[in-house]
């Protein structure tokens, strides 16, 4: 079965291009993912060790799961994934990204297959994953249901999608573009369409729409105070994230 190859955002992928070389400085345009990476990577890696029985105290708790990361940037998630033992993808649409990824790689001496592609072309291929790392990626492309379906068939039956995105709502709009992109410029003005953003209804409604099974969802809250983020079962107002699984 193929699928439709029409969910990339031209512009929005030129978007990211244009930033490429900073995905590594930490204080860069890229500030705010690397604010957050500690908070999601406990998400990820707490979902991926519960849905496939591993113990994250040994050295290679992912060893033997095949993972790919979907909009995967310079590689903020592929390279703790191969730490962890996984045999990691990273695909991205921007070409510009992916060289900046493999050099980077490369310094920390981590094997990744990172290619400038799609899920759709992937999915085309035949390729099947453990896990599809779909991470603040939604908001970006065309059709977010045809992306969602093209993420389903990259799964295993039994395979665990995480997807992260920001809800659409005034709080939404301003942290994330007024706060985030106007008053404390760590993005550059224009880098999200606030009506492009999704409720975490619509999410599961596109989740179940691409026949998976959603089974949990938090939020990713920005504390002001301490300058830091944290997990919250109830607080999806801003970022959140969702795990589901494709039916065995």
């Amino acid at each position: 079965m193929t699928t439709e190859t029409n969910t990339i955002d031209p512009q929005e992928v030129a978007k990211f291009e244009a930033m490429a070389a900073e995905w590594w400085d930490p204080n860069g345009k890229f500030k705010p993912l690397h604010m957050l990476n500690p908070c999601r990577l406990d998400y990820i890696t707490q979902q991926i060790a519960a849905e496939f029985d591993r113990d994250l105290t040994t050295n290679k708790p992912f060893e033997g799961l095949r993972i790919i990361d979907i909009g995967c940037g310079g590689g903020l998630l592929s390279e703790p994934m191969a730490r962890l033992g996984a045999t990691v993808v990273g695909a991205d649409a921007a070409a510009g990204n992916i060289p900046v990824a493999q050099v980077h790689a490369q310094s920390q001496g981590l094997e990744i297959d990172y290619r400038n592609t799609t899920a759709e072309a992937i999915a085309d291929e035949g390729e099947r994953f453990d896990v599809v790392l779909n991470m603040e990626v939604v908001e970006h492309v065309a059709d977010p249901q045809g992306f969602l379906t093209a993420c389903q068939t990259l799964l295993n039956p039994g395979g665990l999608m995480l997807c992260s995105t920001i809800n659409r709502n005034p709080k939404s709009f301003a942290m994330a573009i007024i706060g985030a992109e106007h008053i404390m410029r760590w993005l550059p003005k224009g880098t999200h369409e606030w009506n492009k953003f999704i409720t975490p209804d619509e999410l599961y409604q596109l989740i179940e729409g691409a026949s998976l099974r959603p089974v949990d969802r938090k939020g990713f809250v920005f504390n002001p105070i301490t300058w830091s983020w944290s997990i919250s079962d109830r607080d999806l107002s801003v970022n959140y994230v969702t795990a589901s699984v494709k039916p065995a």
